[in-house]
């Protein structure tokens, strides 16, 4: 058999991967540093990680602590995140910029219920998409004469079974991230 179910594994795996990282960035009433992995900071004319510019640490549990390597990097910093879309107001003493994360209410905990739910069927028709390609490539092979009509369908009932374990392993992490934010 010359089809490699390996190949398209991995690219379920790599979407897993991708949900897991904005989930991250959905944030549940802690301080998370996580949520600033897409915040760039303009460094000497080249769009840098905050975390390579800056120390980032927890206080108190609804606290982000910046502390930039460089004093004047202070206002780059605070204007990448007041221009993201965190919807959090950075407070800046001079040296360090902390920012404080409320308590969420029932509201917003069921808006980020939905955008949790959005992205698991976001990465659900990501997967579909994979063994969309997964199959073409079987029919191909079986067209070309490469493997037998049993052998497609054992193929084609593997894929079948990889997809079906990639969408389990996706409600699991929605019906969990879900649960992380409505628990108050």
């Amino acid at each position: 058999m010359s089809v490699n179910l390996k190949e398209f594994e991995d690219k379920m795996n790599k979407t897993i991967e991708n949900l897991q990282t904005e989930f991250t960035a959905i944030r549940a009433g802690r301080a998370n540093p996580h949520i600033l992995d897409k915040i760039r900071v303009d460094y000497y004319g080249t769009p840098s990680p905050l975390q390579t510019v800056a120390n980032v640490s927890v206080s108190e549990g609804r606290t982000l602590v910046i502390q930039p390597w460089e004093v004047s990097l202070i206002k780059d910093i605070e204007k990448a995140i007041l221009t993201s879309d965190l919807g959090i107001t950075p407070n800046n003493d001079g040296k360090v910029i902390r920012l404080t994360f409320p308590e969420l209410t029932t509201e917003r905990r069921k808006e980020l219920a939905k955008d949790i739910k959005k992205e698991g069927e976001n990465a659900k028709v990501a997967i579909r998409n994979v063994r969309r390609d997964a199959n073409e490539s079987i029919k191909k092979q079986l067209k070309a004469n490469e493997i037998s009509e049993d052998e497609q369908s054992n193929l084609q009932d593997d894929v079948q079974k990889l997809t079906d374990k990639f969408i389990k392993k996706v409600d699991d992490a929605v019906e969990a991230k879900t649960n992380e934010v409505m628990t108050v």
